[in-house]
């Protein structure tokens, strides 16, 4: 049975303009906030994973082990939260924060571990990626006023500054061990990219122009220089000096090889947001977020079936053919923000093919959130996540819809409560 509509309506007005699907997306939204709320807070200190039907997953060998991008994405999605005024919203950022500072924080050297479970460090390594998670966190953390929030920031962006940025390449390096010491000379996209999105909400947030200058300065480097000279496929990894490093072979939840069309659905809506909150100063930035987008979907969807092929090899055929939850929540509010900016009504249709198929075959009906992976044949599978892994993707794609194409989830919906 083919996972695809044969036709997408396109007639009549916008999709997101109309009242009835602007309530089912904050209706979809205050879902997925309550199954993660009824059983992700862990009494102990940070949060559970979740199963299928959203109770806590059983500890592993090592016990309860916390990720630090999984604590501080729950931070950030409990603000958001806050903002529509879910009650318990302001009981889970402070659990989260909390825990920020007493488990995942190293006091003796700087900057943050990335697991730890109740006895202290599991992988005590220093990542960007989880870095980038930590301003995020605290830059929607004080969006909402948390207390905690300032100082959050002022340490991480001490942190990434001195030990992270590469003010040559204007980029992060990658990866050190607890005591700081380089642990080799990889240099990856992936965690560049999260860092544009904290960037990006650490400037709304502070009004320090430093924190755009920065998220302008990775989106050159790595969708301007490379990703255009790629014909739009964006490089995940690269070598100390950032030539392409094609050969490579990483962890697939974040170090995919060859390129990842969700990763280029994420930068082709985080360039419109950057360019809009740069005042549209940089007019690559839109040139290279539509090309991203429309290219992307050209080769990374099956039109058989539908959904995004999880990652290419460099001739654009598949090599992880499994469809992935966050590929299409991307694919979501890329298209969102880009029909804002213009008029092509290609980003329309591509909306409504998206949400058709995250609806029928990523949404689980029956036990709430999201499925995390889909086989060839369109069935959940568990090769790479368990249960119900992540908040942060599935709620950004039903809130960003909702709000302007300037600037964040948080701050579109602080300027809704106080406006």
């Amino acid at each position: 049975m083919s996972g695809q509509a044969q036709w997408i309506g396109t007639g009549g007005s916008d999709l997101v303009t109309r009242a009835s699907h602007r309530d089912w997306l904050m209706a979809q939204a205050t879902g997925l906030i309550g199954f993660f709320q009824r059983a992700a807070l862990n009494p102990v200190g940070g949060f559970f994973a979740l199963d299928d039907a959203g109770r806590p997953l059983p500890p592993g060998p090592k016990g309860m082990v916390r990720g630090l991008h999984e604590t501080t994405r729950m931070v950030h999605c409990f603000a958001i939260a806050h903002l529509l005024g879910l009650p318990g919203a302001d009981r889970m950022i402070d659990h989260g924060m909390a825990f920020l500072a007493s488990h995942h924080h190293d006091r003796a050297n700087g900057g943050w571990f990335w697991t730890v479970n109740d006895a202290g460090p599991v992988d005590a390594t220093k990542q960007a990626y989880g870095h980038a998670f930590v301003l995020l966190a605290g830059a929607s953390a004080k969006v909402v006023g948390h207390p905690g929030a300032d100082a959050l920031i002022a340490g991480v962006t001490e942190v990434l500054r001195a030990r992270f940025w590469d003010d040559a390449a204007g980029a992060t390096t990658e990866e050190y061990g607890p005591d700081w010491s380089p642990l080799g000379d990889y240099r990856g996209q992936n965690s560049n990219m999260h860092l544009t999105e904290a960037l990006m909400a650490a400037f709304e947030a502070t009004h320090d122009a430093t924190y755009l200058t920065m998220a302008e300065r990775i989106a050159g480097l790595i969708i301007d220089r490379h990703a255009r000279a790629e014909g739009w496929r964006v490089a995940e990894h690269f070598h100390a000096d950032w030539s392409v490093d094609r050969g490579y072979e990483g962890d697939p939840m974040f170090r995919p090889a060859g390129t990842t069309p969700g990763h280029a659905l994420e930068w082709s809506r985080l360039l419109t947001q950057l360019w809009e909150l740069g005042q549209r100063r940089h007019g690559w930035m839109i040139e290279a977020g539509r090309a991203l987008f429309l290219h992307t979907c050209a080769i990374g969807w099956d039109a058989a079936r539908g959904g995004f092929y999880y990652t290419l090899d460099w001739n654009d055929r598949p090599t992880r053919s499994d469809r992935y939850w966050w590929p299409c929540a991307e694919g979501i509010g890329a298209s969102a923000v880009l029909r804002q900016t213009g008029g092509d009504a290609r980003f329309e249709e591509w909306y409504r093919r998206i949400w058709d198929f995250t609806e029928r075959q990523l949404i689980d009906h029956d036990h709430g959130g999201w499925f995390p992976e889909l086989d060839d044949d369109l069935r959940p599978v568990s090769r790479v996540f368990t249960g119900k892994p992540d908040l942060y993707h599935a709620l950004q794609a039903c809130l960003i819809p909702l709000l302007p194409a300037s600037g964040s989830i948080t701050r579109g919906l602080a300027a809704q409560v106080a406006g």
